[in-house]
């Protein structure tokens, strides 16, 4: 009998009431565990086949870090808004479970960084993520300068509200908005995007995954931080550097067959092609 986790926020009554009312259906066919992405849960011991994530893609990005170095292959039940790495719905996940426990999907590996942020030589934090790592200003409406080095050679110092780090998973999301292209999941690749950049011939740049990429902040200004993947969050000083590099580990996402990137990027990105015209 196969061990599956089901993880997602039981705080949010949908996912909660959705869970609850799945479970019997997946106690018939397998060994399960429940964790509560709202609670702080110990996961060292863990282990599963595989691990069914109900939410969004905030969901999986959460479930990505709990999970992380565990590689059990995640298929995600999407509950949230735009839904680009998961699988199922709710209304779905009954017809595909047959397929799934007989082992009729593919694993789709995704790339992704490891963050580390540096204070007089000493690792203040070290975090693992999926999409991004982002420096930008938090509070007052000023510039600030952000010196960036790839693989100890200087690029340039960036006068801007924020520069982005991101893994192919991340291209669709704030790169994305920032301007930055859209790279395919296959890829083994960084996209540097700054936002808002104050020299506007400063664009998006795409460097080999096997990059060391740092950012040093050193314009004067507080209010400056470092989330990763939209959910960690740390206050940075000036002369702190932050670390990305590309992570060991892989997310492990189930791949049912039913839909390609691009069936999700025409159906999430809204692409219709040439308008259509009233002619009446």
């Amino acid at each position: 009998m196969k061990k599956i986790l089901i993880l997602g926020d039981k705080k949010r009554k949908k996912i909660r009431d959705t869970i609850e009312e799945l479970e019997p259906l997946f106690r018939k066919r397998a060994d399960l565990s429940i964790i509560d992405l709202s609670e702080e849960n110990e996961t060292e011991e863990l282990s599963a086949d595989l691990a069914f994530v109900f939410g969004g893609d905030g969901a999986i990005l959460a479930a990505n870090r709990k999970l992380c170095g565990k590689q059990i292959p995640i298929i995600g039940v999407h509950m949230g808004k735009f839904g680009f790495l998961a699988e199922l719905t709710p209304l779905t996940i009954s017809q595909s479970l047959d397929k799934i426990f007989a082992g009729n999907y593919v694993i789709s590996q995704r790339m992704l960084l490891t963050c580390q942020l540096v204070r007089s030589n000493k690792i203040i934090k070290k975090t693992v993520g999926l999409n991004d790592a982002v420096v930008s200003r938090t509070s007052f409406s000023r510039l600030i300068l952000i010196k960036l080095y790839i693989n100890g050679s200087e690029v340039t110092t960036y006068s801007c509200d924020g520069l982005i780090i991101s893994a192919p998973a991340g291209s669709t999301a704030h790169s994305l908005s920032a301007g930055g292209p859209i790279l395919t999941p296959d890829l083994e690749a960084f996209l540097i995007t700054p936002i808002c950049p104050h020299t506007l011939t400063n664009r998006p740049l795409v460097v080999s995954s096997d990059s060391k990429i740092e950012m040093e902040q050193v314009s004067q200004s507080k209010g400056v931080g470092l989330t990763v993947d939209g959910q960690i969050y740390v206050d940075i000083m000036t002369g702190d550097k932050i670390i990305v590099e590309k992570a060991k580990e892989r997310l492990l996402l189930v791949n049912t067959q039913t839909r390609t990137f691009y069936d999700v990027l025409r159906s999430k990105l809204n692409w219709r092609g040439q308008p259509t015209y009233d002619v009446n």
